[in-house]
């Protein structure tokens, strides 16, 4: 007797764009891809290149070592070539290098600089500067850590822009961690600027680009769907911010996951419209793994919905430029 094979149930898949790899993520990769391949392994990166377990277990199968203080870096590989986050760092960090007489190579991102550059600049002006961002994220510590210590203060949440005192009659300015929730930070700054109409605001917006239009998709796709998969990790403050997102736009199921074998298949049990996007530093294979995954047990139709082009790229350290760059895979 013939075992007549269950039909398995049909699910809607709508895929947002733009999502996964931002320009500043695929440009940090490059550099330590190409860098591997100008100068040989063990290249060092001081905290990992961008917060995606996936991309940093690639980069050290291929001669990465990744530290989180430049002393971890052993005495006999002084002269081999050391790699900062995208995230950026404190001044004290390419300080210590020289100090070292360590090659380094800084692959923050361009975006997270053009912040950098403003807290140096309100601060010559004189003017008190307040940071809005998330304590201990990597970036809030690396721009912070452009002043001098105790010269800027972090604003997490509206109650601490209710809060704040400022500590002199000094003019006040803002910046912003790049990866923050649009909404939250607008929210935070309208207390702020309530409070002290004066305060000067970045010239151009410090949230970036990409964190911007991954917020806008899921804001587009998370209420007409079942649930929402926001494919990131746990650390990475722009991933997180996306499935808050979802949450807030009315999506009942909204994970953060970081790869296909992570799924609770109970929570899609009775999913028939299922949401999935990338936060900025999760490559496009892991969207693919997950796409298959769910292809396994439903009929799965996939719809793309673009809210945004994207077409911006940074330009590498000039130490790089002469190398080829290894084949890229597209991000959607």
């Amino acid at each position: 007797m013939t075992e007549t094979k269950q039909e398995k149930p049909s699910l809607s898949l709508r895929l947002c764009a733009p999502r996964g790899f931002c320009a500043g993520v695929d440009r940090a990769i490059q550099i330590v891809e190409l860098a591997l391949q100008k100068y040989g392994r063990p290249v060092y990166v001081r905290h990992e290149i961008v917060h995606n377990k996936f991309v940093v277990d690639g980069l050290k199968s291929k001669g990465a070592v990744f530290v989180e203080e430049l002393e971890e870096i052993p005495a006999q590989d002084a002269d081999r070539p050391v790699i900062f986050s995208a995230h950026g760092v404190p001044k004290s960090v390419p300080a210590d290098a020289k100090t070292r007489n360590m090659f380094y190579l800084d692959a923050t991102c361009p975006l997270v600089s053009k912040v950098h550059k403003e807290a140096e600049i309100h601060f010559r002006r004189d003017r008190e500067v307040l940071l809005i961002g998330h304590a201990g994220h990597p970036e809030v510590i690396g721009t912070m850590g452009q002043l001098p210590e105790g010269t800027v203060t972090l604003i997490e949440n509206e109650d601490d822009a209710r809060s704040f005192s400022p500590r002199s009659d000094r003019p006040l300015a803002y910046i912003t961690q790049t990866t923050l929730s649009v909404d939250d930070t607008a929210g935070i700054v309208a207390v702020l600027q309530e409070r002290f109409p004066e305060i000067v605001a970045p010239h151009k917006e410090d949230i970036c680009y990409a964190t911007t239009n991954r917020q806008e998709a899921v804001k587009h796709v998370a209420p007409s769907v079942d649930a929402m998969i926001v494919v990131g990790a746990p650390n990475s403050s722009n991933s997180q911010r996306l499935r808050e997102v979802a949450e807030r736009a009315g999506c009942k199921v909204s994970v953060l996951i970081q790869r296909a074998s992570d799924i609770d298949w109970q929570d899609f049990e009775d999913v028939r419209s299922l949401g999935l996007t990338a936060g900025a530093s999760a490559p496009e294979t892991l969207v693919e793994e997950i796409i298959s995954a769910f292809s396994e047990r439903f009929e799965v139709t996939v719809e793309t919905v673009r809210t945004a082009e994207e077409t911006i790229s940074f330009n590498l350290p000039r130490e790089l430029r002469d190398t080829t760059p290894p084949a890229q895979a597209a991000t959607g």
